[in-house]
């Protein structure tokens, strides 16, 4: 290993999904049976996480429910509620939040993830998105989901009025001198009049600048308008690939544009999802994965992928045809998740498989990175990957859960720091820190 490897801190994020990321996941004699709405549960999982020195856990959230509910669990509770839980059940660990720009306010959201950085000491981040969900326009009072390059655009705006409000406070604003009846120092807080194409704000923000100053941004979008965006804003990128050289060119890519809009590359953590099975040895893994797959229902696999595509309808295909890419609409087309109907597509035109054995794969982590194998083999992996300039580190996601996030934490982390790769405790308080971010000043105005 290269000293500049030696240099280089590994990553990892927990991302809590249902009883697990895997779609039969729930079904396992490992999973849970604690329900989705017992903070217990989240707690448990963060707190093992925490054990094992990850950087950080991950709230998604969709803003429809899923039309698979008959057959995956689903239905868990508000991310932010539930940051504001585990602040108070955790001590190091980074919290991670999803929120929307498309159905939210500027203000309210700005309040909220301050506060949240306050209550945990400046641990929070806020996973960005734009909400592809199918559905979700409805229960926003909209006949229409707004079209993707519209939805940035409103991100774009959502950003710049968000960022002013965490900013409208200076650090050294708050002088609390009861002897001199003075609390604030008035020159330190100041109205933003954010007037963009979407969003108008008087500001200021009604609660002091958090620990971090801002909330560590954490965005997802791989599309263009996606990888746009995220090289202006983001710090942390959750990304999905399949294999090791697309995600070396993401990384790549994504590191240039920042580089060109002025920033430091090393400022923005790259975090590829990878969702591991893990055995004592690579044939025991092997088993486990096909005991999932085999509790699958196909109609959930129909009805995601459906979802993925916009809505596109795929039930008249045979579960055993070879697919090819004229089965699924031009990626370019879909006003849904499009990064990730390109990984699928891309998927099926280089493996040809049938669509049951599609399903299959995305039955583990909707395209992201599934491995089966011994904790030596998931570690070299995740080696190799980090070397090569894939990733800054990642965002694991277990099959199971809590029992591949058990697995992980007690067989992999431990070879991950024998390689000298990963931490053996923590040596900061905040996500920033975790990140090896640096705490922004007060943007000039």
């Amino acid at each position: 290993m290269s000293n500049n490897l030696h240099n280089r801190r590994l990553h990892l994020n927990l991302f809590i999904h249902g009883r697990g990321h895997h779609e039969a996941g729930w079904r396992h004699p490992r999973a849970t049976r604690q329900a989705l709405t017992d903070i217990g549960y989240f707690r448990q999982l963060a707190r093992t996480a925490e054990a094992g020195c990850f950087d950080s856990v991950f709230l998604a959230d969709a803003l429809a429910l899923g039309d698979g509910i008959e057959h995956v669990a689903g239905g868990a509770l508000e991310p932010l509620t539930a940051v504001a839980a585990l602040a108070g059940a955790t001590e190091r660990i980074g919290l991670i939040a999803t929120a929307s720009t498309t159905y939210s306010e500027p203000f309210n959201l700005a309040r909220q993830f301050a506060s949240l950085d306050h209550l945990s000491g400046g641990r929070v981040g806020w996973n960005i998105v734009t909400s592809w969900v199918q559905g979700a326009n409805r229960n926003f009072g909209l006949d229409t989901q707004p079209p993707h390059a519209e939805r940035y655009a409103r991100a774009h705006d959502f950003l710049e009025a968000v960022t002013k409000l965490w900013d409208s406070w200076d650090d050294d604003a708050v002088i609390d001198d009861p002897h001199g009846g003075q609390y604030v120092r008035p020159a330190g807080v100041r109205p933003v009049d954010h007037v963009g194409p979407f969003h108008r704000v008087a500001g200021p923000l009604n609660l002091p600048r958090g620990p971090q100053g801002r909330p560590v941004l954490v965005q997802a979008g791989s599309s263009d308008a996606g990888k746009a965006f995220a090289a202006r804003y983001a710090e942390a990128v959750f990304t999905a690939h399949l294999q090791k050289d697309t995600a070396i060119s993401f990384y790549r890519e994504l590191k240039e544009r920042a580089r060109l809009l002025g920033r430091e590359p090393g400022q923005i953590i790259i975090l590829p999802g990878i969702s591991p099975v893990i055995g004592s040895t690579d044939d025991e893994a092997q088993r486990h994965w096909d005991e999932l797959n085999a509790l699958t229902a196909p109609s959930v696999g129909l009805a995601r992928l459906s979802n993925r595509f916009g809505g596109h309808d795929f039930s008249h295909l045979d579960l055993d045809k070879t697919l090819s890419v004229q089965d699924f609409p031009d990626p370019a087309t879909v006003q849904a998740a499009q990064s990730r109907a390109v990984v699928i597509t891309a998927l099926v035109e280089r493996e040809r498989p049938t669509l049951r054995e599609l399903l299959h794969k995305l039955a583990g982590a909707r395209g992201h990175y599934t491995i089966a194998g011994s904790p030596q083999r998931i570690a070299d992996t995740i080696e190799d990957w980090f070397a090569s300039g894939a990733a800054d580190g990642f965002n694991v996601m277990p099959p199971v859960l809590p029992a591949h996030l058990d697995d992980f934490v007690e067989h992999v982390v431990p070879i991950l720091q024998r390689k000298g790769l990963f931490r053996y405790e923590y040596d900061a308080r905040t996500l920033r820190g975790h990140y090896g971010l640096e705490r922004p000043g007060v943007s000039a105005r």
